[in-house]
């Protein structure tokens, strides 16, 4: 019985942590006239962030895998918030040929884009190759939004003053990533979701090196532990597990958002560029995310894989 009441207590106690350590994003600045895509964006906190863009008058693009759930994102959001600029367009990141059909959809038919949240993520699936050769949960978390970046640089750089969101999370603390193993096959999930989210912070520090001087500024982010299906594949007693902590410690979608509005939209943070950010508060890396040499063999490796060398080359001539 004293076991049993140590044990509610200390549950107690760490439920208190988690709500005091909760931040949110006070910013009030209005994006009437502004374009933002949010990947992802049909659910958790992908949603929440659609949602928040499209109260401040934003023009919102939701790219998303399943066009019906997509729909019903966008009825709800424009329901909600009586922002009838709200568009869908499909997006699959397990496909590098569907990032590159709707880059070149934005790139023609949109006149700018203030933000882009490179939020669409999985967690945890089983091992297998994509039809672009690369290892299918590293698609999705780390290459197809590099890929997407990349394409659309161009016209964030037209439109001024825009930011890049990338959304990571503090399991890069324990990856261990290098230009041999970005896209290797058999690696556990949590190893390969790990690995995916160091490369999110890789890939920020190197965007906001080669952007340097202009007016387009990166920030990667952990958005805490969030009451979401990114790890819907888990089975058996991990699901039963996870599902307890979930409900007990973790935060809403609309919470696990926060960070994620903070680094869009708090104004002065652009001299953080590059840097990564916990509880809409910029943080230290990760150590894992600070050997320079060995995050460009990664970036070289990334752009290699990703047969997009003339485009890097074309965007930044000089320093790439």
């Amino acid at each position: 019985m004293i076991i049993l009441k140590f044990f509610i207590v200390v549950l107690i106690l760490i439920k208190i942590y988690y709500v005091a350590k909760k931040r949110w994003c006070t910013s009030k600045v209005c994006l009437n006239g502004k374009t933002v895509l949010v990947t992802g964006a049909n659910t958790g906190i992908g949603y929440e962030t659609a949602l928040e863009f499209a109260k401040r008058g934003a023009r919102v693009i939701l790219a998303c895998r399943d066009l019906k759930k997509a729909a019903e994102a966008k009825d709800k959001i424009i329901s909600l918030t009586e922002n009838k600029n709200v568009v869908v367009k499909e997006l699959n990141l397990a496909s590098l040929k569907s990032v590159k059909k709707i880059a070149l959809d934005i790139i023609e038919n949109e006149e700018r884009l203030d933000i882009l949240v490179n939020n669409a993520g999985v967690g945890a699936i089983n091992n297998k190759m994509t039809e672009d050769g690369l290892q299918i949960q590293m698609q999705i978390n780390y290459f197809a939004p590099v890929l997407l970046t990349i394409y659309l640089v161009d016209l964030l750089r037209r439109t001024g003053n825009s930011r890049i969101i990338n959304v990571s999370s503090c399991l890069a603390y324990f990856a261990n990533v290098t230009a041999d193993t970005i896209n290797k096959y058999g690696e556990s999930p949590v190893k390969t979701y790990s690995n995916s989210k160091l490369g999110n912070i890789i890939f920020t520090r190197k965007l906001a090196s080669l952007l340097k001087g202009s007016t387009v500024s990166v920030y990667s982010l952990h958005p805490g532990e969030i009451q979401t299906d990114i790890f819907r594949h888990f089975k058996g007693w991990h699901k039963f597990v996870l599902f307890i902590v979930k409900t007990s410690y973790f935060k809403t979608p609309e919470e696990g958002a926060q960070t994620t509005l903070y680094t869009a939209l708090e104004q002065g943070l652009e001299k953080y560029s590059g840097h990564f950010f916990i509880e809409c508060q910029k943080r230290p890396f990760y150590k894992t995310a600070t050997d320079d040499s060995l995050n460009e063999e990664v970036w070289q490796a990334t752009v290699k894989l990703l047969d997009c060398e003339k485009e890097v080359e074309k965007l930044f001539p000089k320093i790439s």
